[in-house]
């Protein structure tokens, strides 16, 4: 999800030369119809996958700072969820976008991997671990102490404890997107291999599992777990199958009728059951949709997906203006501080809210609610910027050290990965520091598993040949080879280098 998609198609690069007409190699452009190609760059990105990266987590933060119904009498603090009011589950159905955010991560994963210069997937892996563990070290120093700050100041115990759960909460994704972008490279095979046929045995075992789960173990949620790894993968393919341009058939009519498709497939399922309306957690609810994932969330994806593809024009010509181009370079190189700080910043908002000016939150879409958003949204964004502001350098300069061993690098996911889930299922919370998988442990885990794939190693300086004297002027001998020209329109460039997607 985080690496920087290259424009060249791996479908191009799987396939060998097509020299049958022109005696030349065919490119993409010749193979696809002139709107399936996206727009060439100066950043060599592709604009699709960075809109849907950006856009699936500015929804996610919205729906997070919009959904919480929090109020504060005599000491006890409620929470809620303002979704649960009657008829508002049909917001998630566009506004989970877990599907798509594990959609681009597919396509930015494949896009990396299928560049000529990726010939070590344990050095690509290390790039894309230190990408994924540098914005949560602060958070880790920050909350690690804060809790207990918060009590020696002489707050009460509840809602400190609640804020210290919520801060870490959001973490799970992390700890699956280290899993799976550790599978990246081993997944890419599959697809390859395949050709898209995985994503359908992927669903259909995700459908097995729900049978399992409701059916043959009724109510037993941990047969369902397996599902975490199947839905999310089956998303993630469906992204490896768009870079290599096995989803170039997905535009226009088609897309909107896939899209369709998956709304009336999750509309049956719901009506059928066990599945609630809501693609959310529910207070109350005696299943949920994500936690474990069902298979109703690939037929969101559908929903979600086919609705995407047929913007996709729309979208790319958008991306083309300068300031479009500007903005989302800017949040693409903050998008993990944004998620993670996200959760913190309501925190601060909403107890100062509520504690310090006895705020509560009005019932959803009324008209103080209304009133009352534009102040509490322009609160949200304006501390989240100051974290920004504070953190998001972290994330902008992080540098991988020196390549490591196969086996440290998988020490670091395993480190990351644990610690992340421990800080999701636990959170901060003071009473549990000394806990086994408390906050202490699980954050000594994740600083540690940072440290392996970011802290600098000193590397014994290369031997190069010594300089060979003539007379009194020293000639170096064999240091470099000559520079190679990369400008368009060399003889240098390859030709994959010359074909945009």
């Amino acid at each position: 999800m985080w690496a920087e998609p290259h424009f060249t198609r791996l479908d191009s690069m799987l396939k060998p030369p097509d020299t049958r007409t022109t005696g030349r190699p065919a490119t993409v452009a010749s193979r696809r119809p002139a709107h399936d190609v996206a727009p060439r760059s100066s950043s060599r990105r592709d604009p699709f996958i960075d809109v849907l990266r950006v856009a699936a987590i500015v929804l996610i933060v919205a729906q997070h700072w919009l959904m919480p119904a929090v109020s504060y009498d005599d000491g006890v603090l409620t929470t809620g969820n303002a979704l649960t009011t009657p008829g508002a589950w049909m917001v998630t159905w566009f506004s989970q976008v877990m599907p798509l955010v594990f959609f681009a991560g597919g396509a930015a994963a494949a896009y990396s991997l299928g560049r000529p210069t990726t010939t070590d997937t344990s050095r690509w892996l290390h790039q894309r671990l230190t990408r994924l563990a540098a914005p949560v070290v602060p958070l880790v120093l920050v909350w690690l102490v804060l809790p207990h700050l918060l009590l020696a100041s002489g707050l009460p115990a509840g809602p400190v404890d609640s804020a210290s759960r919520l801060a870490g909460r959001l973490l799970w994704f992390l700890a699956l997107y280290v899993l799976i972008t550790a599978l990246a490279p081993m997944l890419l095979r599959l697809h390859q291999r395949m050709r898209g046929i995985e994503v359908i045995g992927l669903a259909v075992a995700a459908g097995v599992v729900d049978l399992l789960r409701f059916g043959v173990f009724d109510g037993a949620a941990v047969v369902g777990y397996l599902n975490v790894l199947l839905v999310w993968c089956a998303a993630y393919q469906l992204g490896m199958a768009y870079a290599t341009g096995r989803l170039h058939w997905l535009r226009g009519y088609r897309a909107l009728a896939v899209a369709a498709a998956g709304m009336a497939a999750t509309a049956v399922a719901v009506v059928a059951g066990p599945y609630p309306g809501s693609m959310i957690g529910m207070p109350g609810e005696p299943v949920s949709n994500m936690n474990p994932p069902t298979v109703v969330l690939l037929t969101i994806t559908a929903l979600q997906l086919g609705l995407a593809a047929a913007l996709r024009p729309l979208i790319v010509r958008w991306t083309a203006n300068p300031p479009v181009e500007n903005g989302l370079r800017w949040l693409s190189a903050r998008l993990m501080t944004i998620y993670v700080w996200h959760m913190p910043a309501l925190i601060v908002v909403a107890g100062t809210a509520v504690m310090g000016l006895d705020w509560a939150t009005p019932p959803l879409l009324s008209a103080e609610w209304r009133e009352a958003m534009p102040i509490w949204l322009g609160s949200l964004l304006a501390v989240l910027a100051v974290m920004i502001a504070a953190f998001s350098r972290v994330e902008r300069t992080a540098r991988t050290g020196p390549a490591r061993r196969p086996a440290l690098i998988g020490l670091a996911v395993v480190l990351l990965g644990l610690g992340l889930l421990a800080l999701a299922a636990n959170g901060f919370t003071p009473e549990l520091t000394t806990h086994p998988a408390g906050p202490f442990a699980a954050s000594l885990a994740i600083l540690a598993g940072a440290a392996i794939v970011m802290w600098p190693t000193r590397t014994p300086p290369t031997q190069g040949p010594r300089p060979v004297r003539t007379g009194t002027v020293p000639a170096t001998v064999g240091l470099s080879p000559p520079p190679t020209n990369r400008a368009a329109g060399s003889p240098h460039v390859t030709q994959r280098e010359k074909v945009g997607v």
